[in-house]
């Protein structure tokens, strides 16, 4: 052994560290986050936030599937909903909260306690996720006839909506279609960026206020004519003429703007192109790509 030098301890001091390290890393795998990767952690949040402990989840789901959260009554988050006719179009829906606040910066992040959004349905179906205290419903949002019932409820950043003793926390209100209308648009008012109008007839006021219409037919499955691009300038507005031949959604993406179709009558969506870009036009529940507007 004369022969051969002793390690430095430099050179010691650097293997242990180097071993040391690779066992650190080697339980964090083995153990980590319950053996799960802790990338799912947003910025600005612990490890403990993160592991979603608020609460106790329940195996109670709302429509879409979403698992309850449950707290305890004391200090848990609280909604009511009001509902004002507007003067132009619609109403407007303002939602009183306590010991709640809305977070959309961290929309998908953990659990944590007091935070997250809420969802906005008309008799169950869902309408729009709300990030803040007021919305605006349109008429041509509400189906005519009897009256309707809309239900507010508060979600965690992580989608699971809060409940106390088994039941989601929200709030309802009846809404009687009707009463508000948007026909004061077709007295040269102008409806605003980006918002539709009540459906319309073929030639109707919607077509008048329009630069540009768009008039299309699904049946079967098959959209007609052939889905293509409507080119638009930048403030433009245009009329989309739909037609189904099975109850479904107009939507366009972009704009987050939305229109019941009820089987076999033509309804029109209003829209003023007041961004650019490309945006898809879809029926919500079938998939099916209708036109893309091209706003330059």
């Amino acid at each position: 052994m004369s022969g051969l030098s002793r390690p430095r301890p430099a050179a010691r001091r650097r293997a242990a560290a180097l071993l040391t390290l690779a066992v650190l890393l080697a339980g964090g795998t083995a153990a980590g986050c319950g053996g799960r990767p802790t990338t799912h952690h947003k910025p600005g949040t612990t490890h403990h936030q993160a592991s979603g402990s608020t609460g106790t989840l329940l195996e109670a789901k709302d429509a879409a599937g979403h698992r309850y959260r449950e707290v305890p009554a004391a200090g848990a988050p609280e909604v009511t909903l009001t509902v004002r006719p507007d003067s132009e179009d619609g109403w407007n829906l303002e939602l009183a909260v306590r010991n709640f606040r809305f977070t959309p910066g961290s929309t998908g992040g953990a659990a944590l306690p007091g935070a997250g959004h809420a969802h906005l349905e008309l008799d169950g179906r869902k309408l729009a996720r709300l990030y803040g205290p007021w919305y605006h419903l349109p008429a041509a949002q509400v189906p005519h006839g009897a009256a309707r019932t809309l239900t507010v409820r508060l979600y965690a950043d992580d989608h699971t909506a809060w409940a106390v003793a088994g039941k989601p926390v929200q709030a309802t209100a009846q809404l009687t279609p009707g009463a508000p209308s948007g026909h004061t648009h077709g007295h040269g008012q102008d409806p605003g960026p980006g918002r539709s109008t009540a459906p319309a007839p073929a030639g109707g006021t919607a077509d008048a206020d329009a630069d540009r219409t768009v008039t299309i037919a699904v049946r079967d499955g098959k959209v007609s004519p052939p889905p293509g691009r409507t080119e638009l300038k930048r403030g433009e507005r245009v009329a989309l003429r739909v037609t189904s031949d099975r109850t479904d959604t107009l939507h366009v993406h972009g704009y987050d703007k939305e229109l019941p179709l009820p089987p076999g009558q033509e309804v029109t969506l209003l829209l003023t192109a007041d961004r650019t870009g490309l945006f898809e036009v879809e029926t919500h529940e079938s998939g099916l790509v209708l036109t893309q507007l091209l706003v330059r």
